[in-house]
């Protein structure tokens, strides 16, 4: 009698070894996946771990009085390094103060009679004081005029004001705006501070002179969305945000703000959407021609295939991926991330030598096209033998996929070699995010996008943004429309400059 195994053909034994393989094979892809991912895990975990400390059963109580043996020894102690502090020498090293500030001389003289005495010099110290911020009341006084003969009556004109009958001056309400976008206070943070001087505003009312700010710049930015739309080159990313006004009961809505920079001429533009989906960029990237840079998100790639648009990718993503694949593949990630480190390096070359965007290009085409030709092939023939789920095989992917956008950055040297600089104007969304959670509504959102938007302008021009601000709600309500770019920042800092010449 035969044996069921005897009884299979050689066709099913083949089938069955077959099956078998790619079983193996499937569990094995799985095992180096789940391997690579563990693996990138413990890579970005950070943070001191946490220890459980457990109590002395035997201890019923903690002792709340030292002994007065060992408060007198500690009392001495801390006289000691009293003394020790007090006569430290000065640190050789200080820092030199910065020579605009004002100066408040303090003269001091011996003690006793002086008389009979003779000076022959002086020994001068300095030090960087500050107080706090200075509330007052600034005062109109119109006088009234008639004429003699009590026909007519003129007064002095009221300045115009940025809330009209409103209490609050332009300083004022640019130090609680740049408190909150740019030092990330809350409202309610600030209005502590307010008690603190025994000035007393409701809750309701700061919130109400901060939309009001807001809305004054109104113009301003509908001017930056219209010079923004005209770009030909612009760098996109997008960031979430919570809202509070949400269809479902007790939940925030997640909203994102849409980041566009253009890196020609340093400005950034915030754009508030409810949604991260495809119609989103559609306001500012519906007509858009020229290059546009971005990370690898679905929705930018649908925009970068139109025929007027040059897609660049971004190497800063790519290098990204072949980090994450350090503890998977560390032979191949390493040989990528070399190379990746190469073209960075010829960028920081041209940028430090102060290269015209036409040496830059040169000098890409000569340096930097043959590293990205080299490294393309070495993906392209690599990739053939890689698991595509593992993280080498992502990276490899990631940076295979978008290839002509990654050497897109040599058509111009003007061109950014990654998407880091839209980035980095991002970042003070994610730090607001942790101080005030979430906008009150889409509305709110949108009216921090403004403000958001010329902060990240003043940062980029190393304008100071209180100053600018103030500036900017004192004049925006009597400016001509035909000269509202004024008071763009970098044009406000060009302004400053020249009445300081």
């Amino acid at each position: 009698m035969q044996t069921a195994l005897e009884q299979l053909s050689k066709e099913d034994l083949l089938r069955a070894v077959s099956d078998r393989d790619r079983a193996l094979a499937a569990r094995d892809e799985k095992i180096d996946y789940l391997e690579s991912q563990l693996a990138m895990y413990k890579r970005m975990q950070f943070g001191q771990s946490r220890e459980r400390f457990e109590g002395d059963p035997n201890q019923m109580s903690l002792p709340l009085d030292a002994a007065p043996a060992e408060v007198e020894q500690q009392q001495e102690e801390v006289k000691e390094k009293i003394e020790y502090v007090r006569k430290r020498p000065n640190h050789k090293g200080r820092a030199k103060l910065p020579e605009h500030l004002p100066v408040e001389e303090i003269e001091i003289h011996p003690e006793g009679d002086l008389s009979d005495m003779v000076c022959i010099g002086k020994e001068i110290t300095e030090e960087l004081e500050c107080e706090p911020a200075r509330f007052y009341i600034k005062r109109y006084i119109r006088y009234k005029y008639t004429a003699k003969s009590g026909e007519g009556v003129k007064i002095g004109e009221l300045p115009e004001r940025v809330i009209d009958k409103g209490i609050p001056g332009a300083g004022l309400l640019a130090m609680i705006l740049t408190d909150k976008y740019v030092d990330h206070l809350p409202l309610y943070r600030q209005k502590q501070r307010f008690a603190r001087e025994n000035i007393r505003i409701p809750s309701s009312t700061i919130e109400g002179w901060t939309k009001e700010a807001l809305l004054k710049l109104h113009p301003l930015y509908d001017q930056l969305l219209f010079d923004t739309k005209a770009k030909g080159y612009l760098q996109v990313d997008e960031t979430p945000i919570k809202v509070l006004d949400s269809d479902k009961k007790g939940a925030a809505h997640q909203g994102y703000y849409w980041v566009y920079h253009a890196p020609l001429d340093g400005t950034v533009l915030f754009d508030y959407s409810p949604t991260r989906g495809s119609s989103a960029p559609l306001p500012i990237l519906g007509n858009f021609k020229g290059y546009l840079q971005s990370d690898g998100y679905a929705v930018y790639e649908k925009y970068a295939k139109k025929k007027e648009v040059t897609h660049l990718a971004c190497w800063a993503h790519a290098r990204r991926e072949f980090e994450r694949a350090l503890d998977n593949d560390k032979a191949r990630a390493g040989k990528a991330l070399l190379q990746i480190q190469q073209l960075y390096a010829i960028e920081r070359r041209a940028k430090q030598e102060g290269l015209t965007a036409e040496q830059t290009k040169q000098l890409r085409l000569a340096e930097s096209l043959p590293v990205i030709n080299e490294l393309g092939k070495w993906i392209f023939e690599e990739i053939k033998a890689t698991l595509p789920k593992s993280q080498i095989g992502k990276a490899m992917g990631y940076a295979y996929a978008r290839w002509d956008a990654l050497s897109a950055y040599l058509y111009d040297g003007n061109l950014r070699i990654d998407n880091n600089p839209v980035e980095n104007a991002i970042r003070p969304v994610a730090l607001g995010r942790k101080n005030y959670l979430f906008a009150g509504s889409h509305e709110a959102a949108q009216r921090a996008a403004m403000i958001y938007s010329f902060f990240a302008i003043c940062k980029k021009h190393e304008v100071n943004p209180f100053q600018w601000l103030k500036h900017t709600l004192e004049n925006i309500m009597a400016i001509n429309h035909k000269n509202l770019k004024d008071l763009y920042p970098q044009n406000y800092k060009k302004m400053v400059q020249e009445s300081n010449m």
